[in-house]
């Protein structure tokens, strides 16, 4: 029997659901849960009560140290502010850490990592949660002890992507460079490059929880994306995020991801009765590839695919629902979604998949029949380049909303990069829509970003994934200011992504916010002076 993950937005009794299913129910929040089921059952959570919304979890793929240009190292001046993340967690989703680097011990050689969940191991998971095993400081301590400190605590780095991500933000070269850590690395066993949204879901409870317990602010960076939603934070994984971000003193930081120039998205507009045909190239070496596709639920139309061998998949419509073609080796898979709760969009998804070997590369044809047009806008997206390369592309895409899932999610700080060196956004990045709220907040460092290497040593990095820590870091610094210092004992959340945009440093020349950039550059002491006018006599302005 297959089984399957589901997220499920639930109200009552979900254990008595679970049980029907012989499943169990894994809670993450007073409205969201995981079932896992058999695939074919999924379709019977439909007729409970309890069931409000469904959601198949995605895969998430991570996204491949000047302090002085974000303004970082004037504010941790003893002399000045004297910030450094003292009081604070930092927790890092991502590929995992590793421990037995010296970015990540205190002067007596003794870890400051105060947890490390990998949910790769199987063994002792934390209270609460099912798989994985959870080491602690005394662990991680013993084990920094031993000849063999991997023979204690096995978890390692492999990827090299999490240990990265965390120099920068709280390593000892880095900018919390006192905060304490929490890691969790995500995936399913040590090979993985990437998470689905569920283990993203667990994590994030898990180190908000960690840090309630601790009463300690928590700065959390996600520096994965995936291009599979509409890009407009309605899916229950973004939901869930922005939920979450409420609970607990906390600051959520995504990168907006590489996708920038990647050519991975289509934007573009129908007439009634006018066929619109878009070309998109596929590399070779691809064994899975997908379309989103989102539209008005007020347009109807029907599609057919041309593959490269000129074999069409014939005319597929709404009324089939879920039409399965198979060409050659491969299999083609189409979905007509439903509007939710949260969207009044449809999804039109085609999932091709190789049977043996690869699909087939080169020049595929999408043809939209249009039926009635009320709207006529469509968004196409195709994975993400960390999944199908650069030479998989739309050859007429579009470089706007090119954000990845979940920084599209809303009340999360959504970090672009930039190049520090000369000022210009990075090419790679991912741009939002002009004039709309769903842009990015802020863009940090993104190219040649020193940082700790897995394995020992350091290295330089490029991404957007290495720029989001520059901004956890600067959050962990504020709530310091605030919360641990008793300056402003509310600074989180919201609060924190307002003065960042606030402080931000503009260029002449260009109107903010925009697409690329947000509200400009992060200048985290302009962040700091701006806290400060808003005390006056010692109580805060609110």
């Amino acid at each position: 029997m297959a089984l399957t993950e589901i997220i499920v937005k639930y109200n009552g009794d979900i254990f008595s659901v679970a049980n029907i299913f012989n499943s169990y129910a894994e809670i993450l929040s007073p409205n969201y849960a995981i079932l896992s089921i058999d695939t074919n059952q999924i379709v019977q959570l439909y007729s409970f009560p309890e069931i409000e919304d469904i959601e198949l979890p995605k895969k998430l793929y991570l996204g491949a140290t000047d302090l002085t240009s974000s303004c970082i190292l004037s504010v941790q001046n003893p002399y000045s502010y004297n910030l450094n993340g003292s009081g604070t967690i930092i927790g890092i989703i991502d590929s995992g850490i590793d421990y037995t680097h010296i970015d990540f011990r205190n002067a007596d050689s003794s870890t400051r990592i105060l947890y490390l969940w990998d949910q790769t191991i199987e063994g002792s998971p934390p209270v609460n949660f099912n798989e994985g095993t959870e080491y602690t400081q005394f662990q991680i301590n013993s084990a920094l002890q031993s000849d063999d400190p991997f023979s204690i605590v096995p978890s390692n780095d492999f990827n090299g992507h999490g240990t990265a991500v965390a120099g920068i933000a709280a390593g000892n070269h880095g900018v919390a460079f006192n905060a304490d850590l929490i890691i969790v690395k995500v995936g399913r066993n040590s090979g993985d490059f990437f998470a689905q949204s569920t283990d993203i879901m667990r994590a994030v409870r898990y180190i908000i929880s960690r840090s309630r317990e601790l009463q300690k602010p928590v700065a959390v960076n996600m520096s994965f994306g995936m291009n599979s939603g509409s890009h407009t934070g309605g899916s229950l994984f973004e939901e869930y995020l922005s939920e979450i971000a409420a609970e607990w003193k906390n600051v959520l930081v995504i990168p907006t991801g590489n996708e920038g120039g990647a050519g991975h998205h289509f934007n573009g507009f129908l007439k009634s009765n006018q066929i619109k045909e878009i070309e998109f190239f596929t590399a070779s070496g691809i064994t899975d590839f997908y379309l989103s596709l989102w539209k008005n639920f007020a347009d109807t139309f029907a599609v057919e695919l041309i593959f490269p061998n000129g074999i069409s998949s014939g005319v597929i419509n709404i009324e089939n629902r879920l039409k399965t073609v198979r060409v050659d080796n491969m299999t083609l898979t189409v979905i007509y979604g439903q509007p939710t709760r949260y969207s009044a969009q449809q999804e039109i998804y085609f999932n091709i998949s190789a049977n043996e070997n690869y699909i087939r590369s080169g020049l595929w044809k999408l043809r939209i029949i249009p039926s009635t047009i009320v709207d006529g806008e469509i968004n196409i997206w195709m994975p993400t380049i960390e999944e199908v390369t650069a030479k998989t592309y739309f050859a007429d895409p579009s470089v706007y909303n090119t954000m990845t899932l979940p920084s599209t999610a809303h009340k999360v700080i959504r970090v672009s990069g930039y190049n520090d060196k000369i000022g210009n956004i990075a090419e790679f990045s991912g741009n939002g829509i002009p004039d709309t709220s769903l842009i990015p907040d802020i863009a940090a460092p993104a190219i040649n970003v020193i940082s700790a290497r897995s394995g020992g040593g350091y290295d330089y990095f490029t991404g957007t994934s290495f720029a989001a820590p520059f901004v956890t870091g600067s959050a962990a610094l504020m709530m310091q200011w605030g919360i641990v210092n008793g300056n402003s004992p509310f600074l989180y959340g919201e609060r924190i992504r307002a003065f960042l945009r606030l402080g931000a440093r503009r260029s002449d020349g260009i109107i903010y916010p925009n697409q690329t950039f947000g509200y400009g550059t992060l200048c985290l002491s302009n962040s700091v002076s701006y806290m400060e006018r808003y005390q006056w006599g010692g109580f805060e302005l609110v």
